[in-house]
């Protein structure tokens, strides 16, 4: 059986499910509300992804610098790096939230939650992202080091064009993964008041008092984001998968 077809038939036999039960339940759908609001979806959407988008970018840039922070050879620098990294993994992101925006950043006068979200989520992501740069990092074999030392490279340059590049190529598949995890996560940003997808959900149910009408079109669009994220990174996982045994 091609494997189109049976994913086919898995998600048909789900929907008819689904539809079963809500039939069973005898609940109506009331959708005039939901529709009417629909404006205030399509913004909370965006805003959702254009958040995800730039936590991304950020945790990127703040999970490498952990990364090399991890393998640092300075002790303090190392220190500083693991403490960041259990204690991100080791605390909800609802409390690191909350902390962020009402403790820290009102410490420092930032007011923007906008602002204040993207660096949460990225810090809180970062912390995921070290973990997989470091492990792409360690897979490099020393030998490789040493062939770049051997060619009069210095570390910083035998770091950038010997170890980076290869690197990269491993931890693109992971990354993506993570990508998806973020966009999940960034419902969470309704806690401080940020206008995403889930808080839109959220005032447009206070509204309506429509609550699965609400929430199965939020299900659908954090869908419509997460799953071609995921066929992406089964896609690099499978092609980088090929170019290393090849």
């Amino acid at each position: 059986m091609p494997r189109a077809l049976a994913h086919t038939i898995v998600v048909a036999v789900l929907i008819g499910l689904l539809l079963l039960a809500f039939r069973s339940s005898g609940y109506e759908f009331r959708w005039e509300g939901v529709w009417e609001s629909r404006e205030m979806f399509l913004r909370g959407w965006l805003v959702t992804i254009g958040m995800s988008l730039a936590a991304l970018v950020l945790s990127a840039l703040v999970g490498l610098l952990a990364a090399m922070g991890l393998a640092s050879r300075y002790r303090l620098v190392e220190a500083l790096a693991r403490v960041y990294v259990e204690l991100v993994r080791g605390t909800p992101l609802l409390v690191q939230l909350l902390v962020g925006f009402y403790v820290v950043a009102n410490a420092v006068g930032l007011e923007n939650r906008y602002v204040v979200g993207v660096l949460v989520l990225a810090l809180f992501s970062g912390a995921y992202m070290a973990e997989i740069f470091r492990a792409g990092l360690a897979s490099i074999p020393a030998g490789q080091r040493d062939a770049a030392r051997a060619i009069g490279l210095t570390p910083w340059q035998a770091l950038r064009l010997v170890i980076l590049p290869q690197a990269v190529r491993l931890v693109l598949p992971p990354v993506a993964g993570q990508l998806v995890s973020l966009v999940k996560d960034s419902s969470l940003l309704s806690v401080i008041a940020v206008s995403e997808f889930t808080l839109a959900a959220q005032q447009v149910n206070s509204l309506t008092y429509s609550t699965l009408e609400c929430y199965l079109p939020l299900a659908a669009g954090y869908l419509l984001l997460t799953l071609p994220l995921s066929a992406l990174a089964r896609h690099l996982e499978r092609r980088f998968a090929w170019e290393a045994g090849s």
